[in-house]
């Protein structure tokens, strides 16, 4: 699947607050595009524009599959997200997780909740529900979950929140092996090793 973003006169605001006024944005097929800005400005909200998970104020996000538009309804089969706003079932296990989000979404290469555990180093931890993990060991699993999902568009919301420097350098890997292929949004805090791939920079205090 491919797939193109057209963002036409995107505002949002919040009673009389304006968050961002007017964004104008093409993303092309296999793009990779990181959204800076500090907390606060704006960025998240936008991410979740694009998700289809808040509406804007005022214009239209319109999305294309080879020049065929995709209904809002149906984006949802052509994103896959990670954001600290977006939890895991805490009470479920790593493979019972792996379980309920492959019945959504399907994973590249098929992979199993056993080599998603494998994966995320977590193999030890499998069959743990997850409200006994660490914060990294949720974020390895939900970036795990988010970035092999066989879908054309990926959006990630400041990854490598709660990783470490081992984590940070798995998410990269991660990220070379199995995104490759995908049109790629990143909202980052000025952290390049979240958006070291990306070839494209958008500043949201650019739309203030």
């Amino acid at each position: 699947m491919s797939i193109k973003i057209s963002l036409q006169n995107i505002s949002k605001k919040y009673n009389r607050h304006i968050i961002f006024n007017d964004v104008n944005i093409e993303i092309f097929n296999k793009e990779k595009i990181v959204v800076l800005g500090a907390n606060g400005s704006g960025k998240s909200t936008l991410l979740q524009i694009i998700a289809g998970y808040v509406t804007p104020s005022n214009g239209a996000v319109i999305y294309s599959n080879t020049e065929v538009e995709i209904s809002r309804e149906e984006i949802y089969k052509y994103i896959s997200i990670a954001s600290p706003s977006i939890e895991l079932i805490e009470e479920f296990t790593l493979l019972e997780n792996v379980d309920f989000y492959t019945q959504l979404k399907p994973l590249k290469n098929n992979l199993s909740p056993l080599q998603i555990a494998e994966l995320c180093y977590l193999e030890n931890s499998k069959n743990k529900p997850l409200n006994q993990y660490s914060s990294g060991m949720k974020q390895r699993l939900k970036l795990a979950l988010t970035i092999t999902a066989d879908v054309p568009l990926l959006l990630l919301d400041e990854p490598t929140m709660n990783l470490d420097k081992q984590g940070i350098n798995w998410y990269k890997n991660l990220i070379t092996t199995y995104a490759i292929d995908k049109t790629c949004i990143v909202c980052s805090n000025q952290i390049n090793d979240e958006y070291f791939f990306c070839s494209k920079e958008i500043n949201i205090d650019n739309y203030k």
